[in-house]
């Protein structure tokens, strides 16, 4: 009978115990180092069966940290881990963000709850860095995330929040290209998103959708304005443009970003081609919505801040289409069930918990990044002993994990046919086991251990 991990008391340590020691008497220290770093703490495990590459997971909080370790336990894949918990990186004063964020390997990082309180001195205090998104996508050189959903895929520019509208407080640095909008915004990692960007619409052929405000807000019009910039000795085609050239705009300011980049920065972008839109953030809402309803496939480049709503509004949108095309079925009354219908009709998007966002950086491999808002009141009902509250919640569904890790493997041993096609059955078999009702945590954890047999096994 193969081992299992005790994943209750796992949830107990991180209450009440000392989670980093119980984790680090679970799994081996490993030798990899990332750059720059020979005192770094990397967790390894997992079967080095088929010379897969492992991939670096964030050992954080909650269900975050219990859904990662059920998971990698079950498959068994290899793995490095990082001490990412809120109570350790805390005490460390965020020391493992740059590990993990100089790690030459494709990642997965969770988002959990800000406000996560820990111990300091015998009083409860807001984690240092709180969710960490921010300080670790600044460690690991982020520009963008990337989410496909649909025929829908968002590209956000990443960091940049938030706004400044204030022209005097408003500058670029001529030795950096930071953009100071009350925070700090690098505009050399802006310059590399748009260029993914276009790179996209280049390579699928996809309509290429802007959506900034560069009449509204200043860093809007630097994104806009190297938009532009970038678009010059290519043949992508403009088919709706702003009415004023963000570049000629703020031509001082884009061309101190420009500056900064490599001289080989366009090399190849004078054969790109396609079709590129310009709309203000708040209109690109309404033409997402069309460009769903009409299955129209389309990349949108957003900043930071309109790109989180946006994706808020793609997650959300297809429960919202389907509770209003159910409505019209029942008055109609044909007698269909509107979630067969949507699936007849050819789309695929559920409710926005099977996205995935893929965080690019200037240097090192993607990180794949998910976010469980709720995770931790599941976790909380699961250490009191009444994990539904009498049938009145669902059990923790762990299936993102298994699905963050199928595309996560998939892209860190690129041309590997044996690996994808194993990690595609063992999506398929945790499907199985939780097609119908939810099981509670535990027992699901222990019907995937008896079901799946772990890589090369």
């Amino acid at each position: 009978m193969s081992t299992r991990l005790d994943l209750l008391k796992i949830a107990q340590e991180e209450q009440t115990g000392d989670l980093f020691k119980h984790l680090d008497g679970l799994y081996k220290r490993s030798k990899v180092q990332p750059k720059g770093s020979s005192d770094a703490i990397i967790w390894e495990g997992g079967n080095q069966h088929g010379g897969v590459k492992p991939v670096a997971h964030a050992f954080t909080d909650m269900f975050a940290l219990n859904g990662t370790l059920m998971a990698l336990d079950v498959l068994g894949l290899p793995f490095l881990g990082v001490p990412m918990m809120a109570q350790f990186r805390h005490d460390s004063k965020l020391a493992s963000l740059e590990w993990f964020g100089k790690l030459d390997y494709t990642a997965i990082k969770w988002s959990t709850a800000g406000d996560f309180l820990v111990n300091e001195g015998g009083k409860k205090v807001v984690v240092n860095g709180k969710s960490a998104n921010a300080p670790l996508r600044t460690a690991a050189g982020v520009f963008c995330n990337v989410r496909p959903y649909g025929t829908i895929t968002s590209i956000r520019f990443m960091p940049g929040l938030p706004y400044s509208q204030d022209k005097k407080k408003f500058n670029i640095s001529r030795e950096t290209g930071i953009i100071h909008s009350e925070m700090n915004t690098p505009g050399v990692r802006m310059a590399h998103a748009i260029r993914l960007f276009l790179k996209m619409v280049n390579d699928t052929g996809h309509i290429g959708r802007v959506a900034t405000k560069p009449t509204q807000a200043q860093e809007d019009a630097i994104n806009a304005g190297l938009v532009r910039w970038m678009l010059k000795g290519t043949k992508f085609e403009l088919k709706r443009a702003y009415a004023v050239d963000a570049y000629e705009e703020h031509r001082d300011n884009v061309d101190a970003i420009v500056a900064l980049l490599p001289k080989d920065f366009k090399a190849g972008m004078e054969n790109w081609k396609g079709e590129i839109t310009e709309h203000i953030s708040d209109t690109n809402f309404g033409l997402m919505l069309h460009d769903m309803i009409n299955k129209r496939n389309c990349i949108i480049y957003t900043t930071d801040l309109d790109g989180d709503r946006l994706t808020d509004l793609l997650a959300d949108a297809p429960d919202a289409l389907r509770a209003w095309g159910q409505m019209i079925l029942d008055h109609v009354k044909p007698g269909m069930d509107m979630q067969k219908v949507w699936a007849d009709m050819g789309f695929t998007m559920k409710n926005g918990k099977d996205m995935t966002s893929i965080m690019y950086r200037t240097e090192g491999a993607p990180i794949y990044e998910q976010t469980l808002g709720s995770a931790d009141a599941m976790l909380m009902r699961l250490l009191a002993g009444d994990e539904t509250v009498g049938g009145t919640k669902n059990p923790y569904d762990p299936r993102i994990h298994f699905v963050l890790i199928n595309d996560a493997y998939k892209a860190a041993n690129p041309g590997n046919k044996e690996l994808a096609t194993w990690l595609d059955a063992q999506l398929a078999t945790f499907d199985r086991i939780y097609g119908g009702k939810t099981p509670r945590y535990l027992e699901g954890y222990d019907k995937l251990k008896s079901a799946i047999r772990p890589w090369g096994a």
